[in-house]
């Protein structure tokens, strides 16, 4: 409701005039209360109105439109007045601008939404997050160092933990296609850590000279991305790989019985045990977390302490040493000073390096995703070597259609890790001289991957992996007329004569035994020997 006062009198043949004018604008703004003072009664506005009527006022604001005004007019003073009762006035070295009202960020941030309406992608919470633990620790630094005093200190220090403890996610909505340091999303977490910690403290606090004392965006923002990165593949990516091995490598032991074709160029080849396949697929998982480990220790080395350009002008100069060994022990990870800060400000080597590791469990789970499919294919005019659990219809249209919806699912992720990689590596290029400026994009990016990587394995794991069935009787039908099956025989009758029983058994649709049997001197029990399938995958030479 908005209240406002039509300040006249009662002979005024203008107020009149005013009061219609007014009248035709209530049905555009039915929350408009207009109270009617006459001031010939009101002796406190007569000194100050009294050869000024009509005059239309809002109390709260003592904003006011004199005579002579019309309906465009009053509409523009009513939109003046909604605007200053939901925002405030900020500013910065720009000069002011409008805030909401609520809002607990300032003028940079505001500037940063105005400047950047692109995607509506926010950087991702687990990286706020992490550039609020920056903050928290820097605070704890410089209070050590007797760089900041304890009482603003410690109002950083609480304020920022109720940011990485989740609260106000809202006051982050800063675009990832923004300014290429970051500098943005820096002064976003600066302004609203300042706020609450100005609150907490009943002390003015500065985003600038309290909260981002001894750090520049240019070294806090690279920072972030390996502090963040390294959190997620520990606490989400790593456990979840280890996670869908283990399930691959139970499976594969609960079907080391079983025997299958096995398929290159997708075309009919010798056989192979199930467990067999599914040891190479758990192998890959396993390389992937190795190659992930072997990445991690460049990740573990930090850019904070460098400042502006790398040389760490307005910060302690044991700021970086103390930084980087609180952090390590706030987070349990072994993070350090990077041997040279000009790298770590000038380049994302590192995490280039890490989404390149990323991309390769994409394909591992690329293939692992297709081949179940394949497996899958049918019911009937298929492969049909396993049935995977059915989670859902599978057309809108064909009723009882079951689809690999989760291995569909895998592949579309591995392909989105494998975009994500490619805007990584370009991003990686971009550095300058003594900065890289696509820094939002690479944290978007490669955390993007870790999430995606990590949901993504548990998903296959218990859905797919876990669940599937062997359709034995299908395996043995192929199997049995599988004139590959053949390659045994090389040794022992040659592999040209091998290659007659081959076409002569595909062309007959008969089984290998059989046609065998016929064509050689050898007879049928030495035949069900030398190509029985199981003991075909132990490998060896026949005879």
């Amino acid at each position: 409701m908005m209240k406002l006062l039509l300040l006249g009198t009662a002979a005024c043949h203008l107020c009149e005039d005013a009061e219609v004018i007014i009248s035709h604008c209530q049905p555009l703004h039915p929350q408009l209360l207009v109270e009617h003072i006459d001031i010939a009664e009101a002796t406190a506005w007569q000194a100050r109105y009294a050869i000024r009527i009509p005059v239309l006022y809002h109390p709260p604001s003592q904003q006011e439109l004199a005579w002579p005004f019309n309906q465009a007019d009053v509409i523009h003073f009513i939109e003046t007045i909604n605007m200053t009762e939901n925002y405030r006035i900020e500013k910065d070295s720009m000069g002011e601008l409008n805030v909401p009202a609520d809002a607990l960020y300032g003028a940079q941030t505001q500037r940063a939404i105005d400047n950047f309406p692109i995607s509506g992608l926010a950087m991702p919470p687990a990286f706020i997050k992490t550039v609020a633990l920056i903050k928290k620790t820097a605070a704890q630094v410089n209070m050590q160092l007797g760089e900041q005093d304890t009482d603003t200190g410690n109002a950083v220090v609480a304020a920022a933990q109720l940011v990485i403890d989740g609260h106000h996610a809202e006051q982050f909505p800063i675009d990832v296609f923004q300014t290429g340091s970051g500098t943005s999303t820096n002064m976003n977490v600066n302004e609203v850590i300042a706020h609450l910690a100005t609150e907490l403290s009943g002390k003015a606090v500065s985003a600038n000279d309290d909260v981002n004392r001894g750090q520049s965006s240019n070294d806090v923002i690279p920072t972030a991305i390996h502090i963040s990165a390294a959190m997620q593949c520990h606490q989400q990516l790593l456990p979840a790989l280890a996670y869908l091995a283990e399930t691959l490598e139970n499976k594969a032991t609960s079907l080391d019985g079983v025997t299958k074709t096995g398929r290159t160029h997708l075309m009919d080849a010798m056989p192979v045990r199930m467990s067999q396949e599914l040891g190479g697929w758990a192998l890959q998982i396993r390389n992937g977390i190795a190659r992930l480990n072997a990445s991690l220790p460049r990740i573990y080395k930090l850019a904070q302490g460098g400042t502006a350009v790398g040389t760490g002008i307005n910060a302690h100069p044991e700021f970086a040493a103390r930084f980087a060994q609180l952090l390590s022990t706030e987070t349990g990870l072994p993070f350090a000073v990077n041997e040279s800060l000009f790298e770590s400000l000038s380049c994302q080597d590192a995490v280039v390096e890490l989404s390149g590791q990323m991309k390769v469990i994409a394909v591992s789970l690329m293939k692992i995703a297709n081949d179940l499919r394949w497996m899958n294919s049918g019911p009937l005019a298929g492969l049909g070597e396993i049935e995977l659990p059915a989670l859902q219809p599978g057309s809108s249209i064909m009723p009882g259609k079951v689809n690999p919806v989760i291995p569909e699912a895998t592949a579309m992720v591995a392909a989105q890790v494998i975009g994500n990689d490619a805007t990584i590596t370009i991003a990686g290029q971009s550095g300058s001289f003594q900065l890289n400026v696509m820094l939002p994009v690479i944290a978007y990016n490669c955390l993007q991957s870790i999430e995606l990587l990590a949901n993504v394995s548990r998903l296959l794991a218990d859905k797919a992996i876990a669940g599937f069935v062997v359709r034995q009787d299908n395996l043995q039908q192929a199997l049995a007329k599988n004139p590959i099956l053949v390659t045994a025989l090389n040794p022992i009758i040659g592999y040209a004569k091998a290659a007659e029983v081959a076409k002569a058994a595909y062309k007959q649709g008969r089984p290998i035994i059989d046609v065998a049997a016929e064509m050689t001197e050898l007879s049928v029990a030495e035949l069900e020997k030398l190509l029985e399938p199981g003991q075909l995958t132990c490998g060896g030479i026949s005879g």
